[in-house]
């Protein structure tokens, strides 16, 4: 089979703005494309991963109207949570649903598609089953529903294919038992430490860990968490580990409890085979939970994606793009 995985060509934007969200928080966002086109809402993973020019690219924009935004204490996102100073009290999985709803409201938007990838899958369902009658459809890449099974497979179960990495992970964060119970509730208390070179090791340990799992993808080519500029870094690692220490703020299994909440909400979930992030059983579940989803496992893909992959995303968004609003 041949793929022709073309992103759209770099775009700037036409709009862009702070939000002033409350608590002291202002919410970076932008628009680019056509105005007057179908609203697409993009959605960023990590948590704590903020908006890159190339989630510009991932939609038509002379038929859509895209938005993007950093969520709170990441990005363009202010305060930053790279600052130990940032208070994480007002950084919630519903605090980011309502920073959604104000932006619609703010952009005087009636419906948009939503897409994202990885936590950004977890956000956008989070804010459909919130909100279904502000969602026209859904696509979703690398899915997570940010189970705390989920959460406890990527920072301790994983460890069975990466144990010489792991002990590396589990040593940064002195007093965690042999069995790494506690190990995200850690690393949350290490990476908002007052003393800066803490902080900084804690963020380093997180961030190498996380591209350990990323091995099987990368070769070791390729460090894409390391690698990062540090205030962006030490925020990822923070906002990371707030979430996932706290379940994210949501009930177990709420997010595929409630997957009756999208009925007639036309999705598409995309998932790569190899994906060691996010296992492939998760997708699965939401799949059967939500008849009107679509469901492609793309057998050479894991968690960073594939030429594959990326083809089927861009061919999905243009269908969706094309749809009645």
């Amino acid at each position: 089979m041949t793929y022709n995985a073309e992103m759209y060509p770099p775009i700037e934007p036409r709009l862009r703005g702070m939000l002033d969200v409350g608590d002291g928080n202002r919410v970076y966002w932008e628009e680019c494309g056509n105005p007057e086109g179908k609203p697409v809402l993009v959605v960023h993973g990590g948590p704590g991963s903020g908006c890159g020019p190339g989630l510009r690219r991932m939609v038509d924009p002379g038929r859509c109207r895209i938005i993007l935004f950093d969520q709170r204490g990441c990005g363009r996102s202010t305060p930053h949570a790279s600052d130990p100073a940032t208070d994480m009290r007002h950084n919630t999985t519903a605090h980011l649903i309502a920073d959604m709803e104000l932006l619609r409201e703010r952009l005087r938007v009636a419906r948009w598609l939503l897409y994202g990838g990885s936590w950004g899958s977890t956000l956008a369902l989070a804010y459909a089953q919130t909100h279904p009658e502000r969602v026209s459809e859904i696509v979703l890449q690398a899915v997570t529903t940010s189970r705390r099974s989920e959460t406890d497979w990527l920072y301790r179960g994983a460890s069975r294919f990466f144990p010489e990495a792991w002990d590396r992970f589990r040593a940064g964060a002195p007093g965690v038992p042999a069995d790494g119970e506690g190990i995200v509730a850690a690393y949350a208390r290490l990476t908002g430490h007052p003393d800066p070179a803490v902080r900084a090791k804690a963020t380093a340990d997180w961030c190498a860990w996380e591209d350990s799992v990323l091995l099987i993808e990368t070769a070791g080519a390729s460090t894409p968490y390391t690698d990062r500029a540090d205030p962006a870094k030490l925020a990822f690692a923070r906002i990371c580990a707030h979430y996932f220490a706290h379940g994210a703020w949501l009930e177990e299994g709420a997010l595929l409890r409630d997957a009756g909440r999208l009925a007639g909400i036309p999705g598409a979930l995309i998932h790569g085979r190899l994906d060691m992030v996010c296992p492939v059983g998760t997708v699965w579940e939401l799949a059967r939970a939500w008849p009107d989803a679509e469901l492609t496992v793309v057998e050479d893909a894991g968690h960073m994606g594939s030429e594959a992959m990326l083809d089927r995303v861009l061919r999905t968004l243009d269908r969706f793009a094309g749809a009645p609003r």
